[in-house]
This record gives C-alpha cells, sequence and structure tokens, in this order.
C-alpha cells in the first residue's frame, strides 16, 4: 500500500519548480537524465501497483509521448514496464527526430530494446488495461494542439485509465486552468512537490488521484534562495506517496 503524504505538503508554483530544476542541475549538480531515470522508474512502480493488479505480465500498456523532459520520464517507464513484462506500444506526438537531448536518448534505448513506437495522430483506441500520459508537463503554454491534442481526445475517448505524468496534459500547472482538451486521468503522479494547479477545483475533476514521487531532491534545495520553503523528509516512508 502506497502510504499518506505528511501535512502540510507545500504546493509550489511554476515558477518555483524552475528553480527547482534550476538548481538540481546548476547547484547539486544532479542532471537531468537522473530525475528523469527516477521519474519513470516511480511512474511504473504505481503503474504496478495501482491500475495492474502488481503483475504486469501480458498487460497492454500504451504510452503517449511528447518531445520534452515529461516524454522523457513517460518513456523511461515505457522501458521499465516492457522490461517488466508488459506489452508497451508508443505514440510520440512530434517526429521521432524532434526528441533531443535526454529524452531522444529514451527514445534511442527504446528502439534498441524492439519496443513498438508510432509518431503522428493516431486512429481508433485500441484496447489496453492502461494509458501513460507523458504529452506536455508543467511547461504547458495554451491549449494543446496538433498531434498532442488529437492524442488527448483520443485517450479521452478511450475509455481506458489514465495515469498522468506530473500534471495531465491540458491542464495549467500554475493557475490551474483546464483547457480543451485536457487529459481526464484516473491518477495524476506529480513529482518533487505538488504543483498549485493541481488543486485548483477545476483541476481535480481531470487529475484523479493524486501521488507524489521522489526524483531525489535534496529537502535543503527548497530552503535556499528563491524558495525558502521548509521541506523536511517526505519520502520517509517510500519513493511513492499518496496525496489524495
Amino acid at each position: 500500500m502506497i502510504p499518506r503524504s505528511p501535512e502540510p505538503l507545500p504546493f509550489v508554483t511554476t515558477v518555483q519548480m524552475i528553480e527547482v530544476d534550476r538548481a538540481m542541475i546548476d547547484d547539486y549538480r544532479i542532471e537531468l537524465i537522473q530525475m528523469m531515470e527516477n521519474a519513470g522508474r516511480c511512474l511504473a512502480e504505481l503503474a504496478r501497483q495501482r491500475f495492474l493488479e502488481g503483475d504486469p505480465v501480458g498487460r497492454r500498456v500504451l504510452v503517449l509521448a511528447g518531445r520534452g523532459g515529461n516524454g522523457g520520464g513517460a518513456l523511461v517507464s515505457a522501458r521499465r514496464l516492457h522490461n517488466a513484462g508488459a506489452q508497451v506500444e508508443v505514440r510520440l506526438s512530434a517526429p521521432a527526430g524532434a526528441l533531443a537531448g535526454v529524452a531522444g536518448h529514451q527514445l534511442d534505448i527504446l528502439r534498441r530494446m524492439g519496443v513498438a513506437i508510432e509518431e503522428g495522430e493516431p486512429g481508433r483506441p485500441a484496447a489496453a488495461d492502461l494509458i501513460l500520459d507523458g504529452l506536455i508537463g508543467y511547461s504547458l503554454a495554451g491549449a494543446p494542439r496538433g498531434a498532442a491534442a488529437a492524442l488527448i481526445s483520443w485517450a479521452n475517448d478511450s475509455g481506458q485509465p489514465i495515469l498522468a505524468l506530473d500534471v495531465p496534459s491540458g491542464l495549467d500547472a500554475g493557475t490551474g486552468q483546464v483547457y480543451e482538451p485536457a487529459v481526464r486521468a484516473a491518477a495524476t503522479m506529480t513529482l518533487a512537490l505538488p504543483k498549485a494547479g493541481l488543486r485548483m477545483p477545476a483541476a481535480r475533476a481531470v487529475v484523479g488521484e493524486l501521488y507524489l514521487a521522489d526524483i531525489s531532491v535534496p529537502p535543503a534545495l527548497y530552503a535556499g534562495p528563491g524558495l525558502e520553503l521548509d521541506v523536511g523528509p517526505i519520502f520517509a516512508a517510500g519513493d511513492l506517496l499518496r496525496v489524495w
């Protein structure tokens, strides 16, 4: 059973989360690939525990991935679930060549493993035990467009449970505004600390259950300039916590 988060738990703005990411890399030398690996590992574990009855073998998982860090985390999860015996298929919202840096590295690993990868807008939704949403993270600027919007609508219409990474795609993590379209998640696994927009009344309908994952942010980082948050060892009970 995933333990409940300690109270009170700080909720952070988008500006604060950008500072967390900056401090992780610049001040603590914890690289993006390490944070991404932690995020994807926790997402795969939450998928296994909450949606796959503890046994991924033979279960069909559809992973929706964008070109940025959110997509990269979802691709890590795809790798780990594939290794655990799930039948994994990846759908990209951008051409594969548009995934650069660490996200592109994760995609290359999946290709070498023989994981099914498709690009562009989908056709009719296929049956899946679970859909992972890694299309758009907290950097959302306006309503989703193009293939990302099509994939969001496709996932919502499928009737399958959706587990969103960090924030449901189409939800503004800072303000809580729900754009059209937006993923209607059964559960959301946010990272480091919950984003302020997740607790807004309009957002709760698309967030679903809310979980928090440890990406190895040192508690002392939160006390630094630009944040000044009092955050203790909130992950003492485990790498995953349930917020609501």
